[in-house]
């Protein structure tokens, strides 16, 4: 075992020595290795970042929760109370939140604005998505008394109130006289998202829905989230929201319609991740060009070293040693490649994660793989030089020039 090392060592240091007195041609035949970790490194961890923030937000647009749409029928147009309670009972409902948009005027003394988002919500949309950051929600009372009560976002503060508090003001929404109890920041949610997509330009006003189907001359819900209390359950609990929905529309499927942004980041994550192997596969394509380079390199120098490996063997070095010492001579070569390349690699991820304003995330398993594949080249086209090294005649190779 100690002979093994000490060979291995011995092997390693003369490897090195070579590779030193070679630099220049060190150096570019270890350019194909560089570059194609370098690409291999920079491509998975870059990718790696901008998945990490995409998924970010889209989770932040509704993950955890289902959305739910109704289109109804002729004998029934949305959602009863009734309906609503089933599916608040249903197991792995942590909350649910009716939906009901409006577009109208707001207005105050001296001031009209003509388009107008009206949002009408219930308290546990608030409870579960903190976005009052002045004020108060809206409270599980005024939803059930149908309170005129409002809550306003920055836009519209400003276009109604600008300079003042608006807290405990007057707004004829539609007119109706509602009073300010809040001030709204940004709303992630994807209903709410897709909502304040429709071109209102003047801003949005939450009311309690209860009070927002009075105002729209409707008595049916027909836009709701389903709040999941565990992620891992959300199919299961999509499901059994569409089993309630089936029997709510007398078995009438295309009533309704149930969306899980789960399933859409799954999609997402599947299609990210093809596309990180094709690309890794694209960049492994200079790993072998580098391959083929060190191979070259190292036939070369089996012929300009032929006198040296004849004269090593006539001192008693076996074939076996011989062997040992070109393969470890091409693994360092790679080895030397693949460490400068993924060096080179980080940088330029970082420099990009910079540039795109994404997450840098140093990947162990593209470092691994960087490394690892440099050190697998090496063996795999060491191999043959090695061989042919290993095979030669010590006394043909003694008299070569």
């Amino acid at each position: 075992m100690h002979n093994t090392i000490s060979v291995i060592r011995q092997s390693i240091q003369m490897s090195l020595q070579n590779i030193k007195s070679n630099k220049m041609r060190t150096f570019l035949t270890t350019l194909g290795i560089i570059i194609g970790v370098t690409a291999v490194i920079a491509l998975i961890t870059i990718v790696d970042g901008v998945i990490g923030s995409v998924m970010g937000q889209f989770s932040s647009l509704g993950a955890g929760t289902l959305s739910v749409s109704i289109t109804g029928s002729s004998l029934k147009k949305g959602l009863t109370e009734s309906d609503l309670d089933s599916l608040e009972q249903l197991e792995n409902v942590s909350g649910i939140s009716p939906s009901v948009s409006i577009t109208t005027t707001a207005a105050r003394p001296g001031k009209l604005l003509d388009h107008v988002s009206v949002q009408g919500k219930n308290d546990y949309y608030f409870r579960n998505n903190d976005l009052v950051s002045y004020g108060r929600a809206i409270t599980r009372q005024d939803v059930e008394n149908e309170a005129y009560v409002c809550i306003i976002d920055q836009d519209l503060a400003d276009n109604l109130f600008p300079g003042e508090d608006p807290l405990g003001s007057q707004v004829i929404v539609g007119g109706i006289r509602y009073t300010v109890i809040g001030l709204q920041g940004e709303d992630s949610n994807l209903m709410a998202s897709m909502a304040g997509m429709g071109g209102s330009v003047d801003g949005t006003i939450t009311i309690p829905y209860t009070n927002a189907l009075k105002f729209s001359g409707n008595s049916s819900v027909t836009s709701l989230d389903v709040y999941v209390a565990d992620t891992d359950r959300t199919q299961e609990l999509q499901e059994a929201v569409e089993s309630v929905l089936y029997k709510a529309f007398n078995e009438n499927e295309d009533c309704y319609n149930v969306f899980s942004m789960d399933s859409l980041l799954d999609t997402m994550d599947s299609m990210m991740s093809m596309m990180t192997y094709m690309l890794t596969g694209i960049a492994s394509i200079a790993l072998l060009v580098g391959g083929i380079g060190i191979m070259n390199m190292m036939l070369v120098s089996v012929t300009e070293r032929t006198k040296e490996i004849g004269l090593r063997k006539a001192m008693g070095a076996t074939p076996e040693r011989i062997q040992v010492q070109f393969l470890l001579e091409s693994i360092v070569l790679s080895l030397i490649g693949g460490l400068i390349g993924v060096a080179l690699g980080l940088l330029i991820s970082f420099a990009a994660a910079s540039l795109l304003g994404t997450d840098f995330v140093i990947s162990s398993s593209a470092v691994g793989l960087g490394v690892g594949f440099s050190a697998a080249v090496g063996i795999v086209f060491g191999w043959a030089p090695a061989r042919k090294a290993s095979r030669l005649n010590p006394i043909d190779a003694l008299r070569s020039e």
